[in-house]
C-alpha cells in the first residue's frame, strides 16, 4: 500500500472566511440539488479548460467590439460557480479524487486568471500592457503563498484579509465593465487595484511567516 494512502491530507479542507462565505454556502446547497447526476466532480473541475479558451477568445473579438467583454464576464460567473461545486460534488458522492482535485482545481485556477490577462492583452495599448505583468505578479503570488503555506501547515488557507476568489472575480468583472463604458477608467483604476494588492500580499506574507515561525518554535520546545 502506498504511503500516500497513510497520510492525513488537508488539501480538501479549506480554512479562512471571506466577506461573501456566507452567502458562497447557501448558494452551494440550493445549486447542489439543482446539479445533474451524470455530472461529476472531474467534469466541472475541468470544465475551467473551456472558460479559459472561451476567455481568450472573447478577449480577442472585444478588441473590435469591446462589448464581447459582457460575455467574458459571464464566462467568469459560469468558472465560478463551477469552481463553487464540484469539491463539495465529490465530497457528497465520494468521488475519492480528493488529491487530483486539489491538483487540478488550483492549477487551473492559475490557468484561468492567464486566459483572462491574455484577453485583456488584446485591448490595452502597448504603452499599459505593463500593468498585466504586474497583476500576474501580485495575484500569482497569493497563490504561491497559499500553496506555500499549506505545504509548511498542511492547512490550505485561500482567503486573506477577508478577500478570497470570490471578490477577486468580482473585481475582474468590474475592470470588464468599466472598460466597456471607456477604457480610460479601467486604466485609471488599474494602478490604484495594484497599489491595494501589493500591500495586501505583504500584510498576508507577514503574518504567514509569523504563523509558520511559531509552529517551528513550538515543536523545537517540545
Amino acid at each position: 500500500m502506498s504511503n500516500f494512502s497513510k497520510e492525513i491530507f488537508g488539501g480538501d479542507k479549506k480554512s479562512g472566511k471571506s466577506f461573501l462565505s456566507f452567502i458562497e454556502d447557501r448558494l452551494a446547497k440550493f445549486l447542489l440539488k439543482l446539479v445533474p447526476s451524470w455530472i461529476e466532480t472531474y467534469h466541472l473541475t475541468l470544465s475551467t479548460i473551456l472558460w479559459s479558451i472561451l476567455i481568450v477568445v472573447f478577449g480577442f473579438l472585444a478588441k473590435d467590439n469591446i462589448n464581447w467583454l459582457w460575455a467574458s464576464s459571464v464566462i467568469i460567473l459560469f468558472q465560478y460557480l463551477t469552481d463553487l461545486l464540484d469539491g463539495k460534488i465529490g465530497i457528497l458522492r465520494k468521488t475519492g479524487l480528493i488529491r487530483w482535485g486539489y491538483y487540478m482545481d488550483h492549477f487551473l485556477d492559475y490557468i484561468f486568471l492567464c486566459s483572462i490577462l491574455i484577453g485583456y492583452s488584446f485591448i490595452i495599448t502597448d504603452s499599459f500592457k505593463y500593468l498585466l505583468f504586474f497583476i500576474l505578479a501580485f495575484f500569482g503570488a497569493f497563490m504561491v503563498n497559499s500553496y506555500l503555506a499549506f505545504s509548511a501547515t498542511n492547512k490550505f488557507k485561500i482567503s486573506y484579509l477577508n478577500i478570497g476568489p470570490t471578490e477577486i472575480r468580482i473585481v475582474f468583472i468590474m475592470i470588464n465593465t468599466l472598460f466597456i463604458y471607456g477604457r480610460t477608467y479601467a486604466l485609471m483604476f488599474l494602478p490604484y487595484i495594484l497599489i491595494l494588492a501589493l500591500v495586501g500580499l505583504c500584510v498576508v506574507v507577514y503574518r504567514t511567516q509569523k504563523y509558520i515561525w511559531k509552529i517551528d518554535m513550538k515543536n523545537r520546545h517540545s
